[in-house]
C-alpha cells in the first residue's frame, strides 16, 4: 500500500497563448503568484470572468503556464450555477465539450469548446510509478480515513518525468469526503 498527497482544485483555467495574448494584450506573460505541486506549474497573479447562460465567476484563477489549448475546469456545482453540462474528462480531452465566455481586462472570447469536469487523478514520476508498479493511464482506487472516509473509485494514473507524486480532486469531492490539502489516501492498484 502506498500513501498518496491529496490537492483539491478549485475551479481553475489554462489560457492559449494566442488567449492570453487577446485578454491580456500583445506580449503578456503571465506572472507567477503560488508555485503549484507539479514542476514547472503556478497559479498566475491573473484572473478572468467566465461566463455562462445561467451565471457567472469573477476571479477565475488561470494556472500556468501557457497550453496548447485553453480549458475551464470546473465542478458540478460551478456547472450547475453556470447552465451549462460538461462532461467529466481526463485534462485535455476536449472533444464535445461546451464552450464558455472568459472576460479580462483587454477582451472578452467566447470559446466553442473547453469546459470539463476533470476527472480525479493521480500524477507520477516514473521512478514513483515503477516502485508502485503502476502504469500511464492504468485506472486505481484510493482508501480515505477519518470521519467521512470512504474509497474513491475509477481514478486516472498520469505518469511522467515531469511529475511529482499527487492527488487531484475538485472542491465537490472533498467537501463530500472531508478532505484539506494535503490529507493523505492509500493507493490501491486493481
Amino acid at each position: 500500500m502506498f500513501e498518496v498527497p491529496i490537492g483539491i482544485s478549485a475551479r481553475h483555467i489554462h489560457l492559449s497563448p494566442h488567449h492570453i495574448e487577446q485578454i491580456f494584450g500583445l506580449g503578456y506573460n503571465l506572472r507567477s503568484k503560488k508555485i503549484l505541486s507539479q514542476p514547472g506549474q503556478y497559479a498566475a497573479e491573473e484572473t478572468v470572468k467566465v461566463v455562462g447562460p445561467k451565471g457567472r465567476f469573477e476571479n477565475v484563477r488561470i494556472l500556468g503556464p501557457s497550453r496548447g489549448n485553453t480549458q475551464l475546469e470546473i465542478s458540478r456545482t460551478d456547472a450547475y450555477m453556470l447552465g451549462i453540462d460538461p462532461p467529466l474528462r481526463a485534462s485535455g480531452d476536449l472533444d464535445g465539450t461546451p464552450g464558455i465566455t472568459v472576460a479580462g481586462p483587454k477582451a472578452e472570447i467566447h470559446l466553442d469548446r473547453g469546459v470539463i469536469i476533470a476527472a480525479r487523478h493521480i500524477h507520477l514520476h516514473h521512478d514513483e510509478a515503477a516502485m508502485m508498479n503502476i502504469r500511464d493511464q492504468q485506472i486505481v482506487n484510493v482508501k480515505l480515513s477519518g470521519q467521512r472516509g470512504g474509497i474513491f473509485h475509477h481514478v486516472l494514473c498520469r505518469v511522467s518525468s515531469n511529475f511529482r507524486l499527487d492527488m487531484h480532486i475538485d472542491t465537490d469531492e472533498a467537501n463530500a469526503f472531508g478532505i484539506q490539502n494535503g490529507d493523505k489516501g492509500t493507493i490501491i492498484v486493481i
